[in-house]
């Protein structure tokens, strides 16, 4: 009787688990105000050039696949948007940056203001729709 309760609990969890893993995988966290402690990502870290409005910085691994939809996503995101640029960074190549980000997964967008202040981050394969209301916010900022 016990093991059935263990394992009716441990199902129960797993499924609120993957409910929660499956609302947040995407979406942006909220933006907060700018202030001194924000991570700025220059151009030189990044290795390419800011865009004057807002840079979409995705950390990819060779073998993810929401990496590429996500690739092809932002690429066209950024060819429709003046102003806006995209950087693809390989997090195994770039582990140091990967630790300091806190980057745990692939793929993981991080929207950069013009300064390149780092103003929100998704992690998992967003949706249009999240990706420009994102930019929206940046530029705003």
């Amino acid at each position: 009787m016990v093991g059935l309760i263990v394992l009716v609990a441990a199902l129960v969890f797993s499924a609120v688990a993957a409910l929660v893993m499956k609302w947040r995988n995407g979406r942006f966290s909220s933006a907060a105000a700018p202030g001194p402690g924000d991570t700025v990502l220059s151009a030189q870290i990044i290795g390419a050039p800011l865009g004057r409005d807002a840079t979409l910085v995705q950390f990819s691994s060779a073998f993810c696949a929401p990496c590429r939809a996500t690739r092809v996503l932002l690429a066209d995101i950024a060819s429709k948007t003046d102003g806006v640029v995209t950087v693809e960074i390989d997090a195994e190549d770039n582990l140091e940056l990967v630790r300091d980000l806190s980057i745990m997964r692939t793929p993981t967008v991080l929207v950069l203001d013009h300064r390149g202040v780092v103003r929100t981050r998704a992690s998992g394969l967003p949706r249009r729709e999240q990706v420009m209301a994102a930019l929206t916010a940046a530029r705003a900022g």
